[in-house]
């Protein structure tokens, strides 16, 4: 009867852990963090040409549903912005980049501004007007 209730006890823990990560997960999924010193990446880093006015850096894994979602909505953001890019990073084979940036979970977007120098990142599914917001703190430079 105690070892019942003790496996009932720690269940019933399990479940308010897991469930109050849930809400802090979801809380911080696609708000904008702002960045000082986050780093800087290059053309070389990503293989493609960073935007002159500010570039979207999404890491992205293939299993990633709400990737898909994130990429639409970073590819109008620049496509309705002049002079800003959106590159995605396959996070699983881009391990070094993923480390350096420390991103934990995908999607993860970095905003840089026109020298390549990241200004704000979140992570999560945001709002077309957080992305857009983004984008202008990443086309002003910090």
């Amino acid at each position: 009867m105690e070892s019942l209730l003790l496996r009932a006890a720690l269940l019933a823990g399990a479940v308010v852990v897991c469930v109050l990560v849930a809400a802090v997960l979801r809380r911080r999924a696609g708000r904008v963090r702002a960045v000082t010193d986050g780093g800087v990446l290059s053309p070389a880093d990503v293989d493609q040409p960073l935007g002159t006015a500010a570039t979207l850096v999404q890491f992205s894994t293939r299993t990633c549903t709400p990737c898909r979602t994130v990429r639409r909505l970073l590819d109008e953001q620049a496509a309705a912005s002049p002079g800003v890019a959106h590159v995605e990073i396959d996070a699983e084979r881009r391990l070094d980049l993923a480390r350096r940036f420390h991103v934990l979970r995908t999607p993860t977007v970095l905003v840089l501004d026109a020298g390549g120098r990241v200004t704000a990142r979140f992570s999560g599914v945001p709002t077309p007007d957080q992305v857009r917001d983004a984008v202008l703190t990443g086309a002003r430079g910090r």
